[in-house]
Parts: structure tokens; C-alpha cells; sequence
């Protein structure tokens, strides 16, 4: 790739940096030319990993940026593949669709909004991009410095009691990042990933605990990210406390430690690391089983939308991790397909919350049913025939109650949405021919089935007590609050009539990022650039 598309890569870094640091000299008061200079940038990120993507599907092998023009593993490389560009995309349009949702109120609710919402972008597309583990910690603090004060934004002592209670978690995460890189740094000595890649084979076996130990701990500071039981404690109240354009905006945050977790176990221990090959896939499997548990019962047990969404988040991590741990193509490949599709629904869902939930008080009990006295019961029926009187459903009830409904299926993988498709995918790789069906595949099919039904009696329950039981107060419904959702819901619904070319896009996605010397020939083979 020569001349300025080669600029591709590092455009999901550059661009959002340098607007967010535009904005900041731009006066507060003046917030129509920031939300079009944010609303500008979104759409170029959608534009440029649309790009990627065509790009990426000509060419299996890895894209790399050298950053200062110094080769790996000394300068700092930016690699783009396959997966890397589906993370863009679905980065580009969970920001698009959440940036249209704050416009109705949010962004309005506190300062610096569209500088830390870009800066938040920046850190998760670095955290995509980046070649090696040291800027991988760099971008990780980026997007959860700007995290923290997404988390805060809007104010209020709930808000701020949660959300310094996550500062201080991510901060210890951090620590723990630091640890791992350092332990895995004093065994290979490099951090670059395609050069870890080739050192690792070869290290000796009394310092495989030593590397084993580095990277559990790294992994730790993902699973954490990811909502990994019993790492996950935090998730729901934070997420729940967030403004809802700014918890749907997090629902990516999640991915990113599952995107790390995938992309280094199946590079630096897949089938050719040697002595640790496929030291950790039973752990996640297991960890992913127990995530999934923890969030049935969460689902179930939750009495208001927001935990029950912040709860799905963890289904979600349960199943990926659990797919990733079973370390199969086939099931990689549905698990990447609900990646996708899970996150679009959990965000659809964030953003109906808050026009379900607006007049509702969870703090007081729900009225008691007027009594039916027998005179009245008598006089309806007194000419031995039933008068129908017809209710008229208000258009903004028909429209949450359908939004609900479409969220419900598609986060529970009902047929014929993308989420069904996206479990199915799944379930067929666990029963694939040729291959044992293990107890363990047992389990996690039953549990996969088991979820969707949990959700479908949540969801249920919730849409009884929250969109069809009368309320003093109509719910309101604004076209900017409705265009986002409606927009995400439709995302949906092109991955179930595009599922055929999607899913192969995506197998074929799977299989590069396990077949690792291309990507350490990429990595490690790309000459710099010579000035005239």
C-alpha cells in the first residue's frame, strides 16, 4: 500500500486527536460547531475503516504503519488486518450513533463532552491498532483516562460515588498491566508483539512459569476491562450510573479486553509457541462458564433496565471468553459474528432505556389495582353482553415496546436475527464433523440456550411493568433520541440479510490472526520509507 492510503492506518489515531485538541481552543458556548466538528470526525473513522475493510478483503496479509520511520521491534508500529478493521467499524458506528443520541440533552449536561468522547475513540482505536505491548498500556490510558470523565459527566452523588469507585479499580488494573509487561519484558526482552511472537518459542523452560505468570497477570488487567467473573463487580453500577449514550459508548470498552485476549493468545500462544502453547485456554474456558452463570442470574434477578443490560454486557464476555478458551475456527468465527451483533443490541438497548425509564419512580411501590365492586361488575354485564372498549396505544409506547421487543430477540439469539445467527454459528462449530463432542461442549451449548431464555423472561417482565402497565405520565420519545436506536437496530438487520458474506469475512478474519507468520513477516519485514 504506498502514497497517502498508507495513511489509513494511522488515520483512527491522528484524526480524533487532533479534532479533540481543536474543540478544546473552541469557547463552550459555541456547541453547534462542536458537535459538527465531533460529528465530522465519527464519520470520517466510519468512512476510513469502511476503507479498511475493502482493503484488508483483497489482501490477507497484515497493513503496517511505522510510526517516526524506525523498523520493529524498535520503532512503534501500527498493524491492521482483518480483525483490527471490524473493531474500527464497530467502534465507528457505536460512536456515531451514541454522539446523534447525546445531542437530544447530554452533551449539554457538563463540559469537555465531545473532547473526552473523541479522546475516548482515539484511546480504543489505538488499543485495536497498536504492534506492541508498551503504547497497547499507552492507549489503554487514554481511553480510560477519558472514560473517567465520560463516567462523571452529568454530575450527581451517585454518579460521582460510582464513578470514582471506577477510577480507582482501572487505576490498580494499571498497576497490573505494568507488572505483566515488565515480567514478560525481563524473560524475551522486547515487547513488540510479531517479535514476541518469534522469542517466545524459543524460551527456556525454567523461565516458562516466569512468562506464564507475566502474561496471566497482563490477562488479568483485560479480564477486568472485559467483565470477567468475579473481576466484573464494577461493571454493573458504573455502567448503570453512566448518562445512557455515554454507557452504550461503553459497551465497547468490554471488547477491547476481549479483542487483547484474542489477539494475543492466538499470537503469541497459539499452535507454535513451544512449551506454552495454549497455556491459558482451559482457564478461559472455565472463567467464561462461570461469567456466563453469574450472568443468567444477574439477568433474571434484575428489577430495572439498566442492571439488566449491564448484566447481558457480562453474558456476553462469559460467551466469548468460553468460545475463545475452546480455541476452534469454526467456533471463533460465530463468536466474532456475536461480538459484533451483542454489542450493536446491548447498545440499542442503553439508549431505550432512558425514554422507558423516564417517568417511571423505582423508589416507590407501584400503586395498589382499584377494587371491582359487585354492583359495577353487575351493570356491565346487566343486557348479558360485553361492551369491547378499544385502547388506543400511544405511538412513543408502540414504538419502545417494538425497540424493546427487537432488542430482546436479538440479545437473547432468537431466529431470525443476527444473534441467532451468531449462537447457531457457535453451537455448529462445538458439533462440528470430524471432531469430539466433549463434556464441555455440552455445557456450553446448554448455557448458550439457557441465556436467551433468561433474557426472554427478563425482557418479558420488564416490558409488562415498564411499557404496558398504565402510568400517570406518557413516555416521550424525541426523532434525535429515536434516529440513533433506529439506526443500530438497522446495523442489525443488515448483518442477518448480509450474513452470508459477513460471516465469511469474518472466518476468514479468524484464520490469519492464527496463522502468526504473516503477521510476524508483516511486522518484522516492513523496510522504512526513504526520504528523497
Amino acid at each position: 500500500m504506498n502514497g497517502l492510503m498508507q495513511h489509513l492506518v494511522v488515520t483512527p489515531v491522528l484524526l480524533p486527536l487532533a479534532i479533540s485538541a481543536a474543540i478544546l481552543l473552541v469557547d463552550e458556548q459555541r456547541r453547534q460547531l462542536k458537535r459538527g466538528m465531533t460529528l465530522f470526525a465519527v464519520l470520517a473513522l466510519i468512512a476510513n475503516a469502511a476503507m479498511l475493510i475493502v482493503m484488508s478483503a483483497k489482501d490477507s496479509v497484515p497493513t503496517v504503519y511505522l510510526i517516526g520511520n524506525w523498523t520493529a521491534p524498535f520503532g512503534i508500529t501500527l498493524v491492521t488486518d482483518k480483525l483490527t478493521a471490524i473493531m474500527l467499524m464497530l467502534t465507528g458506528i457505536l460512536g456515531l450513533a451514541t454522539l446523534l443520541y447525546s445531542f437530544a440533552r447530554w452533551d449539554r449536561a457538563g463540559p469537555r463532552f465531545h473532547a473526552l468522547f473523541l479522546l475516548l475513540l482515539m484511546g480504543v482505536n489505538g488499543a485495536f491498532l497498536t504492534g506492541d505491548l508498551f503504547n497497547l498500556f499507552v492507549f489503554f490510558e487514554v481511553m480510560l483516562a477519558a472514560s473517567y470523565g465520560l463516567a462523571l459527566h452529568g454530575g450527581g452523588s451517585a454518579r460521582t460515588r460510582v464513578g470514582l469507585h471506577y477510577i480507582a479499580i482501572n487505576v490498580a488494573t494499571s498497576l497490573l498491566f505494568l507488572i505483566g509487561v515488565a515480567l514478560l519484558y525481563s524473560v524475551t526482552g522486547t515487547l513488540n508483539m510479531a517479535d514476541l511472537a518469534m522469542r517466545i518459542p524459543a524460551v527456556p523452560r525454567e523461565d516458562i512459569m516466569l512468562l506464564e505468570a507475566g502474561a496471566a497477570i497482563l490477562g488479568i488487567a483485560f479480564l477486568v476491562k472485559a467483565g470477567m467473573w468475579p473481576l466484573s463487580f464494577w461493571l454493573t453500577p458504573t455502567y448503570a450510573a453512566a448518562v445512557m449514550p455515554v454507557a452504550a459508548l461503553f459497551a465497547i470498552l468490554s471488547k477491547v479486553g476481549i479483542y487483547i485476549v484474542l489477539r494475543l493468545t492466538s499470537l503469541l500462544f497459539g499452535d507454535e509457541s513451544g512449551t506454552a502453547a495454549h497455556f491459558a485456554d482451559d482457564w478461559l474456558y472455565a472463567g467464561g462458564i462461570a461469567t456466563l452463570v453469574y450472568g443468567i442470574v444477574g439477568v433474571l434477578a434484575a428489577r430495572r433496565l439498566t442492571i439488566f443490560a449491564g448484566y447481558s454486557i457480562i453474558m456476553s464476555t462469559g460467551t466469548l471468553l468460553a468460545a475463545i478458551g475452546m480455541a476452534n475456527i469454526p467456533v471463533l468465527t460465530g463468536a466474532l459474528f456475536y461480538l459484533v451483533s451483542s454489542t450493536l443490541g446491548i447498545a440499542a438497548l442503553y439508549l431505550l432505556i432512558e425514554p422507558i425509564e423516564r417517568h417511571h419512580d423505582f423508589d416507590e411501590p407501584a400503586p395498589a389495582p382499584e377494587p371491582v365492586f359487585e354492583d359495577e361488575y353487575l351493570a356491565y354485564y346487566e343486557d348479558g353482553q360485553e361492551d369491547e372498549i378499544g385502547v388506543v396505544i400511544p405511538a412513543t409506547i408502540a414504538i419502545l415496546g417494538v425497540g424493546l421487543a427487537f432488542c430482546a430477540l436479538l440479545i437473547a439469539g432468537l431466529p431470525p436475527l443476527s444473534g441467532f445467527i451468531a449462537k447457531f454459528a457457535i453451537i455448529s462449530g462445538l458439533l462440528g464433523e470430524g471432531q469430539a463432542i466433549t463434556a464441555a461442549s455440552w455445557v456450553f451449548i446448554s448455557l448458550i440456550i439457557i441465556s436467551g431464555l433468561a433474557v426472554l423472561i427478563a425482557t418479558t417482565r420488564a416490558g409488562i411493568e415498564l411499557i404496558w402497565s398504565p402510568t400517570e405520565n406518557s413516555p416521550s420519545l424525541s426523532i434525535v433520541e429515536a434516529a440513533p436506536i433506529a439506526f443500530l437496530l438497522s446495523v442489525c438487520l443488515g448483518l442477518m440479510i448480509f450474513a452470508g458474506p459477513t460471516m465469511r469475512y469474518m472466518e476468514d478474519a479468524v484464520r490469519a490472526i492464527g496463522q502468526k507468520n504473516l503477521y510476524i513477516e508483516a511486522t518484522m519485514k516492513t523496510p522504512s520509507s526513504t526520504q528523497p
